[in-house]
């Protein structure tokens, strides 16, 4: 039985954050709960204050094929290189330069959203198409290929 995968970022900004994935992955923030036209109307409800309202956030994929990516607030910053990081799938089935440039393009996009680039990997056939390294806003490391 395949099981539903959730994916947890440690931020210090989960709205931002959340935002930022939202538009990079095609996704949208996750609808407030059944019975509430927005979510400040159900923390309302929840007696959650105004200054708590930015610990948690969500964005989900609109056709429910991805993972819901959920984002909690945290203390301390990021101190290393990710364990684990996201393939950001911006090129599929392309080869040579028609995928550099795929992924050069999904890249500014990226960039003007508020991620870093950090590096280039060029093309090393047979196994290597090349793949681009950026940042999100809060440094977690994520490839796009």
């Amino acid at each position: 039985m395949a099981r539903d995968v959730q994916i947890t970022f440690d931020c210090a900004d989960p709205a931002a954050l959340s935002a930022f994935w939202a538009e990079a992955l095609d996704y949208r923030l996750q609808d407030s709960p059944p019975g509430f036209a927005s979510w400040d109307q159900a923390l309302d409800a929840m007696g959650v204050p105004p200054e708590r309202r930015n610990d948690r956030s969500a964005v989900v994929d609109p056709e429910g094929a991805g993972p819901r990516l959920f984002f909690q607030r945290v203390p301390e910053g990021k101190a290393a290189k990710n364990r684990v990081h996201l393939d950001v799938r911006a090129a599929p089935g392309l080869a040579g330069d028609a995928r550099m440039a795929a992924l050069e393009a999904a890249a500014e996009r990226l960039v003007a959203l508020g991620a870093t680039r950090l590096e280039r990997h060029e093309p090393a056939p047979p196994l290597g198409g090349g793949h681009l390294v950026l940042a999100d806003p809060e440094g977690n490391e994520f490839c796009l290929d």
